[in-house]
């Protein structure tokens, strides 16, 4: 744990892409928790998708498949995202929701501002999935690629 905390220490690239990629992946995780056991995703569905996109030219079984979906995604790959396991399968993951979203947006209103969530979340992951794999040095992915190094 000295160790790791030392390497952070002395890389900052390393540290700043440990905060990025735990806030990325508590606002995706909190946000999953929420929708998937608070709200279900039956409720997210009828709330964020059959009564926004009734008159559109989405068939229903396509807005249900895809509202059901989103919340346990969005709740397994932000805590992926947290831990630093499988980052990159979880950024994609996390990368078609915000596509989802950013299209349902600009579906009902063309010129819809995506500066209050939509972007913010984008340039957060962005700098997650460009950062080499080897700088990410507090992920689960790389103490666990260190460990079968030294067996």
């Amino acid at each position: 744990m000295l160790r790791l905390l030392r390497e952070l220490h002395a890389d900052p690239l390393a540290l700043a892409v440990l905060f990025v990629r735990l806030v990325l992946g508590l606002i995706f995780a909190m946000a999953g928790f929420w929708k998937t056991f608070e709200l279900g995703p039956i409720g997210h569905t009828e709330r964020f998708f059959l009564e926004a996109f009734a008159d559109t030219w989405i068939p229903t079984w396509l807005l249900w498949a895809t509202g059901v979906a989103i919340p346990p995604i969005e709740l397994v790959a932000g805590v992926l995202m947290i831990v630093g396991a499988a980052t990159v399968p979880a950024g994609i993951a996390l990368g078609g929701i915000l596509v989802t979203v950013t299209y349902g947006h600009l579906l009902l209103e063309p010129l819809f501002v995506t500066t209050g969530h939509i972007f913010p979340r984008l340039v957060l992951l962005a700098f997650v999935l460009t950062v080499p794999r080897e700088r990410d040095l507090a992920s689960f992915d790389r103490l666990w690629q260190r460990r079968r190094a030294r067996a």
